[in-house]
């Protein structure tokens, strides 16, 4: 059974670098806490570990909500985190004191591969400064490369704020 509890804390641990491209530096070192309605765990140290039902996961200003997240390991290590959800929410402060909100249907954290993949009705923004919308979203933590791109006849949208920007003035009838 402590098998079982170390594997599942291991994994959790895991999880919190779904956030580590948006990631307030000091939340790494935070406890995190993950909660479900169910979990289904491997004790093998490259077994597959299951967290369904209302998952909420949070370390530090990390918040993530989730129906469903699924860790898969391989040489003992975490190789993948799949979250998904209706949809999955993501909330951190950055180390700037910004805020980034995320959410799509599909948030998948390829480990190797260092990526995050957002998709379906993905959105990515810091308010008040920049945002994204997509059908998919894709993130290289390495690079810090952002691709995207829509479904048919989807289209990315892009909201970029000037640096010092003013408000935008009321626009007034003749004065289009």
């Amino acid at each position: 059974m402590s098998r079982l509890i170390a594997s599942a804390l291991l994994v959790a641990g895991a999880l919190g670098c779904v956030g580590a491209a948006f990631a307030r530096s000091s939340d790494r070192n935070q406890p995190m806490d993950v909660a479900a309605d169910r979990t289904d765990c491997s004790v093998d140290a490259n077994g597959p570990c299951t967290f369904s039902g209302t998952v909420h996961i949070s370390q530090g200003t990390l918040d993530i909500r989730a129906a469903h997240a699924d860790v898969r390991r391989g040489g003992g290590d975490i190789r993948s985190v799949k979250l998904t959800g209706s949809p999955v929410v993501m909330k951190q402060q950055l180390d700037d004191g910004a805020t980034m909100n995320a959410r799509a249907a599909r948030i998948d954290y390829d480990l190797p591969a260092d990526t995050i993949v957002l998709s379906g009705g993905a959105f990515v923004e810091q308010p008040g400064q920049s945002s994204i919308r997509s059908e998919r979203i894709v993130y290289n933590m390495r690079t810090g490369q952002v691709q995207s791109g829509g479904e048919g006849n989807g289209r990315v949208k892009l909201r970029l704020m000037p640096k010092n920007a003013a408000p935008a003035p009321a626009k007034t009838p003749g004065n289009d």
